[in-house]
């Protein structure tokens, strides 16, 4: 297996979580609360060949950083620009959890998205590195 990247958008209650190759596939992505996201990044850190931290520069983003700092055997953590990422995170959830039935009528600015999108947050993070380093590379 390729190095991945971790994605992870910080918060106060809840925080997502995603790993991604750098050819885009989707290893892992999920919404944990604020308490075990170190935890839960650790075992990540076990299981997948995972050579970078990509996190949010938002909310809680220093307190979290000296944390994964401190936790994280000196991978390198990159703060990503979290700009309306929400509002991105909305629209990829439609994306890839198309609505079924008399959802489909409702406009989708209009649609809530019935559980947390952190970890679709922490997907978009990944891909806003990636399009960085390829920019820079270039």
């Amino acid at each position: 297996m390729q190095s991945t990247i971790l994605g992870f958008d910080p918060g106060r209650d809840k925080c997502g979580l995603a790993v991604m190759g750098e050819d885009l596939q989707l290893y892992y992505h999920q919404t944990v609360p604020a308490q075990s996201a170190i935890a839960n990044i650790q075992s990540l850190l076990q299981k997948l060949p995972i050579s970078v931290i990509v996190m949010g520069d938002r909310t809680t983003a220093k307190q979290w950083r000296s944390q994964l700092e401190s936790t994280c055997n000196s991978l390198p953590i990159v703060m990503v620009d979290e700009h309306n990422s929400t509002l991105e995170a909305r629209d990829r959830y439609w994306q890839m959890y198309p609505p079924k039935g008399l959802a489909k009528l409702v406009p989708q600015g209009l649609r809530e998205p019935p559980a947390p999108i952190d970890d679709i947050v922490a997907i978009l993070l990944i891909e806003r590195y990636l399009k960085i380093t390829v920019t820079s590379d270039q």
